[in-house]
């Protein structure tokens, strides 16, 4: 592991109160390594905020030309119902905490045109069951 050379800083921090949340930027500084991997980010993130690595989401990380230093952001959110309820699906599905459905491409195709036959609030009850 590199915990010895990377550091880590935050800056622009803001404590979002409507989404439950801490966000911020991240700077990874990592002189001569190869760029940290998130999760080991999300660990360094969670001893400084005294919370657990499931509930910090980080993403949108660049590394500068030369390398040497990554800039990215964070969001550590209160609980994990929070980041369930406020957490784009894709986020929540790197993480483990969502499954996307499953389905074949027939099947999706047949919904699709059942659900064009119908209009208005019926639409949902077409998706759920068969239409009689």
């Amino acid at each position: 592991m590199s915990d010895g050379t990377a550091t880590i800083r935050t800056r622009k921090f803001m404590t979002n109160r409507l989404l439950c949340r801490k966000q911020m930027i991240v700077d990874v500084l990592h002189p001569g390594k190869a760029t940290l991997a998130k999760t080991e980010v999300r660990e360094k993130l969670a001893r400084m905020y005294k919370t657990t690595p499931d509930v910090i989401f980080c993403f949108g990380f660049h590394t500068q030309f030369g390398g040497g230093k990554t800039t990215g952001f964070a969001l550590v959110y209160d609980s994990l119902d929070f980041a369930k309820k406020f957490e784009p699906k894709y986020r929540l599905s790197r993480h483990g905490l969502y499954e996307k459905p499953k389905s074949s491409r027939k099947q999706r195709k047949e919904k699709k045109n059942r659900v064009k036959k119908v209009r208005g609030t019926a639409k949902a009850k077409v998706g759920t069951g068969k239409k009689k």
